[in-house]
């Protein structure tokens, strides 16, 4: 069951024994459990929820999601075509299969001289391609293009601004330093020196690399395939919020971040609130990932929790010490495959997004993780007595700004923001670094927003 919006402009899943807490500084009693429950069940526990556990702290969570996926069965690599091997990431270094350049080459349109000036000008030029031509002998130049192999015996090149020519001779208008404007054979690299490590990226340019490294095929890390499970019965596909029913944001919104985060979605399945059809829909996926929203809680009709429990999976994490989002659940299937549970509102499905999905795709895709960016906060922004909070920012030159509309069923603000400030438990005061979690789409600002 998708979690119902918050009216509030700074809610941040807080229920009004929280809300007092946080207001008097004093610790957040737990939640009174659902009638029947008994709690979630701690990590690693697939049956019974027989106490009430801690939830995991958000860095911690981020953590295991990315070791359950190094801990997998590895994954087979496949060779791929230059192009459609691009934003996967490279399953085996990348070694220079010719010298670059592989014959000496003129960097700039001029002469190609021997010797000592003036040179006398042969009739023929030197291009680009193919022919040969025969060496040059003191006292002699011949016109070249860039990028054409230099004919041997050459000197220099004498680029043309720096050139006069009078009667068939070519004067210098300055002094010609041997090797000047020539780069010789393998200045870039030698055959089998090693360009890039595995698992980098494959973007633009390392597709030009590799073609000029002489490769026609790349061996990359396929993608982890991910289907989308949309869970609720007050869900619309289409028009305008009526009789208690509402929009569903999150089955337009995830497909695009979960391949900006390397996995090729399958499907986006609508189940709304159905035990069997959620059950059916977890074992009959081929997916190396599932990612449901909503029914993560406990209540009667959120039935993720007991379909992990019938199905005997292992929960790796059950709840984060995160706001919003802190329903949010890990679990590995018996098969190997996984499951994350994000909460039903639209910014706490956001925060399981970034918390466990990313990192766990990113390490089945075999992609590295960014490293942590940090910027000194504009503003003060206000904290969780306990937990961490992930708030939308804008990036401005001096620093990041939050941004108003943070409440968990809110996506206004993430709509507008270039990335996710990391605030610490008990909140972060202006001028105080924040870690920032880029966003695939952003470009205000962040050293690897785009990894």
């Amino acid at each position: 069951m998708t979690a119902r919006a918050g009216t509030g402009t700074d809610a941040h899943d807080l229920d009004v024994e929280e809300a007092l807490a946080l207001v008097k500084d004093e610790p957040v009693p737990p939640p009174a459990p659902a009638p029947g429950d008994h709690g979630p069940a701690s990590p690693g526990q697939a049956g019974g929820r027989p106490e009430r556990h801690r939830a995991t702290p958000w860095r911690e969570a981020r953590a295991i999601a990315a070791r359950t996926a190094r801990s997998g069965p590895r994954r087979t690599p496949v060779s791929m075509g230059l192009e459609a091997a691009l934003g996967l990431a490279l399953a085996a270094p990348l070694t220079a299969l010719t010298d670059l350049p592989s014959f000496d080459t003129s960097a700039m349109d001029g002469w190609a001289v021997a010797g000592p000036g003036p040179w006398a000008v042969r009739d023929e030029g030197v291009l680009a391609g193919p022919a040969t031509h025969a060496p040059l002998t003191d006292g002699e130049a011949a016109r070249i293009a860039t990028g054409a192999r230099v004919p041997a015996d050459t000197t220099a090149v004498l680029r043309t601004e720096h050139g006069r020519t009078d009667a068939n001779r070519l004067h210098a208008l300055r002094d010609v330093v041997p090797g000047q404007d020539i780069r010789p054979r393998g200045q870039e690299c030698r055959t089998g020196d090693r360009l890039l490590p595995a698992g980098t990226t494959v973007t633009p340019a390392v597709l030009g690399l590799a073609a000029a490294a002489g490769y026609d095929a790349l061996t990359v890390a396929p993608r982890p395939r991910a289907e989308i499970l949309v869970l609720g019965d007050e869900l619309l596909t289409e028009g305008l919020p009526h009789g208690g029913l509402i929009r569903d944001a999150l089955g337009p919104m995830l497909p695009s971040w979960l391949r900006a985060l390397g996995a090729e979605v399958t499907a986006v399945r609508r189940l709304g609130d159905d035990a069997e059809a959620l059950h059916r829909a977890v074992t009959d996926s081929d997916a190396d990932v599932l990612l449901t929203t909503g029914g993560t809680a406990a209540g009667p009709r959120d039935h993720v929790h007991p379909t992990l429990r019938r199905i005997g999976a292992e929960l790796l994490v059950d709840g984060v010490q995160v706001r919003p989002g802190h329903p949010m659940l890990l679990a590995r299937l018996q098969d190997g495959r996984h499951l994350v549970g994000l909460p039903g509102n639209p910014l706490a499905a956001v925060s399981g997004l970034l918390t466990l999905a990313e990192p766990l795709l990113r390490g089945l895709a075999a992609r590295p993780v960014p490293g942590p960016h940090g910027r000194p906060l504009r503003e003060a922004v206000q904290g969780h007595p306990h937990d961490t909070r992930l708030v939308p920012v804008v990036l401005r030159g001096g620093g990041p700004v939050p941004l108003r509309y943070n409440g968990p069923a809110m996506l206004r603000g993430i709509a507008a923001a270039d990335a996710l400030a990391v605030v610490p438990p008990g909140g972060a005061r202006a001028g105080q670094e924040a870690e920032l979690l880029g966003l695939p789409w952003a470009s205000g600002g962040i050293e690897g927003c785009f990894t």
